[in-house]
């Protein structure tokens, strides 16, 4: 990746990250026109970040988060002792003779801060494995790719347009954002030879397809009823449960006033 596109992928990678803290700061310091000012203003800056990635940088299918967490655990250098015992040629392994077990030699225990409970070739086929999936290039993406992809990336900007229109307590806009969703999930399920990152993707925007039956107005006029009963039934006659369903209980409300927990 270039300099540039690795800027873009940071900057929409901060933005995903403080929207929420945006959002509720905006609202209790300027109100319900703060807060849906700063929401269009975020979805706009994302918006036009994810088409230049798209369009200007064939980045292909974006995941979220754009840029993949680091696993500190996976990439934690070697102990000064192992990079000895590695070049001094000592073995890291010892293969028991009757039950052929790989297990490592006491020489080459690394200290306790590097340790890991598996063998060194375990960890070294994750690694190369991990260093695969980074370092594959993005599935290059046709016309009818492109379109949804493009789809997906404006929805929440035609979203954000079609409450305006419309208002809050109408269908319409919840009926277009699930069109289009559905519809840029079905243009990119005939794209073949995608990588594993982009499999997950998609994977995770079919799973999101379930937020539709937690945002208004499905929710207030449907879902709510229900959800609530069995989330009550759960913690009155489950052992235990009670401790994740009441809380979880008592946060739906507050859950359902947040646009970028529901539609972000």
């Amino acid at each position: 990746q270039s300099l540039s596109q690795q800027k873009l992928l940071t900057w929409l990678s901060v933005l995903e990250c403080v929207e929420v803290f945006a959002e509720m700061g905006t609202a209790r310091v300027w109100g319900e026109m703060g807060r849906w000012t700063i929401i269009v203003l975020i979805q706009l800056a994302k918006a036009i970040l994810r088409l230049l990635l798209l369009l200007w940088y064939k980045a292909g299918i974006q995941t979220s988060p754009p840029i993949v967490p680091l696993n500190r655990e996976q990439q934690q250098p070697l102990h000064p002792q192992d990079m000895e015992d590695n070049s001094s040629g000592k073995d890291q392994t010892y293969v028991g003779r009757r039950s052929s077990r790989v297990v490592r030699s006491l020489q080459s225990t690394p200290s306790l801060q590097s340790r890991h409970w598996g063998s060194p070739q375990q960890r070294e086929e994750s690694q190369s494995r991990r260093a695969e999936g980074l370092n594959q290039p993005p599935t290059p993406l046709g016309l009818q790719e492109t379109i949804a992809e493009s789809i997906y990336i404006t929805r929440p900007l035609l979203h954000l347009l079609s409450l305006g229109v419309w208002g809050q307590r109408s269908w319409k806009p919840w009926l277009l954002s699930a069109v289009l969703d559905i519809s840029s999930l079905s243009l990119l399920s005939d794209l073949k030879d995608l990588n594993r990152r982009e499999r997950a993707e998609l994977r995770r925007r079919t799973i999101l397809l379930l937020y539709y039956l937690l945002r208004s107005p499905f929710y207030d006029r449907y879902s709510e009823g229900r959800i609530l009963l069995l989330l009550r039934l759960l913690a009155d006659y489950v052992p235990g449960v009670g401790f994740v369903t009441r809380p979880l209980m008592d946060y739906l409300p507050a859950w359902q006033k947040i646009y970028f927990y529901n539609w972000g």
